[in-house]
């Protein structure tokens, strides 16, 4: 392995890391943490990219995405939820303190996000199967 593919190792295994917990948790999002471990897998190791595409997590969660079928609406749901969760939380911990320039940011984040997923990911109708 060269030097050059280290830094995406350690960042597919910490997404993956964070992802299988965001999976087992409902305040963590896993979507974010195993699509950076998708990248960074495809970027150092064609090995490790087929392992973890062969992985229940990565089938659950990234396969129909990443497959141009979209997203089923439960996966949406639970996306969204989990971070407009987490946001919350670090929302009120900072109006707690009077901090209006961070809260108007993580706000506009947090918009950014829900209009991306409500518009801009490719939605997965019920009646079609995921991947075989």
């Amino acid at each position: 392995m060269t030097v050059k593919k280290l830094p995406f190792l350690v960042l597919g295994f910490v997404g993956l890391g964070l992802g299988f917990v965001g999976a087992v948790l409902p305040l963590i999002p896993a979507f974010p943490f195993l699509m950076l471990a998708a990248y960074s897998f495809a970027r150092c190791s064609e090995r490790l990219d087929r392992w973890f595409r062969g992985t229940r997590l990565y089938r659950d969660n990234l396969e129909d995405l990443v497959g141009g079928r979209g997203m089923a609406r439960a996966a949406r749901r639970r996306v969204m939820g989990a971070v407009t969760l987490v946001m919350a939380v670090g929302f009120t911990l900072m109006a707690l303190k009077g901090l209006v320039v961070p809260c108007t940011v993580l706000f506009a984040v947090w918009l950014g996000h829900m209009l991306y997923f409500a518009f801009g990911v490719r939605r997965r109708e019920e009646g079609e199967g995921a991947a075989a």
